[in-house]
């Protein structure tokens, strides 16, 4: 895969805000509101349909596809990304930005090229576990509130053992179920939301896009 290709990845710091504030604070990767106080449980019907559609999404093995990022600060970037079940996930980011998202199984790195700097976490500790497992059970009190409109399913999801003070918020197509949107709030109460679209599923996917270069992250400070 050419540089090209693979982009330049971009938190702005603010995926990093994922990444530093998100990850460190408890952060998830598709999120919105911060819920303060006793978790609001969902009535039993709404939990069967939050299921459902985490069953259809869990069900799509390898995805890619191009996104639109929008900070906190109202700062606009984009790229493609691309997902593969169990574990994996990558953000290419358009240049310049010298950042770049990396999952590949076991581990998450938020990476800046211009830099060279590193921030590793062990993927159980995030809320992409979550996302990226093959099977997303959303019993218990995970589920916060589902709603359903016309033309979007919106599904809040909070786990304060996982999210910390994080939850994320994901939007389905009601009809597809095909994942549209999501937004992230971290524990300083700010938004990161991500629109994706040309989103093509079960496509083939090289393992190599999701490598970690781990002998340069042993090495730095060396």
């Amino acid at each position: 895969m050419t540089d090209t290709e693979t982009g330049h990845f971009e938190q702005d710091m603010k995926f990093p805000s994922l990444s530093r504030r998100a990850f460190v604070g408890g952060l998830a990767v598709f999120a919105a509101l911060t819920f303060i106080g006793l978790p609001i449980e969902p009535a039993q019907a709404q939990t069967a349909i939050a299921q459902k559609i985490a069953d259809h999404f869990a069900s799509v093995k390898t995805m890619s596809g191009e996104f639109v990022q929008f900070g906190p600060r109202g700062e606009q970037t984009g790229g493609k990304f691309f997902i593969s079940r169990p574990g994996k996930i990558r953000f290419n980011y358009e240049a310049p930005s010298p950042m770049r998202v990396i999952a590949d199984g076991k581990s998450v790195v938020i990476g800046n090229q211009k830099m060279k700097t590193w921030d590793i976490y062990p993927l159980s500790k995030t809320p992409l576990k979550l996302l990226l497992s093959d099977n997303i059970d959303l019993t218990g009190k995970m589920v916060r509130d589902v709603k359903e409109e016309a033309d979007l399913t919106t599904i809040v999801l909070g786990d304060r053992t996982v999210f910390g003070d994080a939850t994320i918020t994901l939007m389905f197509d009601p009809k597809t179920y095909d994942l549209r949107q999501w937004t992230i709030t971290d524990a300083q109460k700010k938004d990161t939301s991500v629109m994706i679209f040309n989103v093509k599923n079960g496509v083939p996917m090289d393992d190599k896009v999701f490598n970690i270069p781990y002998d340069d992250i042993n090495n730095r400070g060396k």
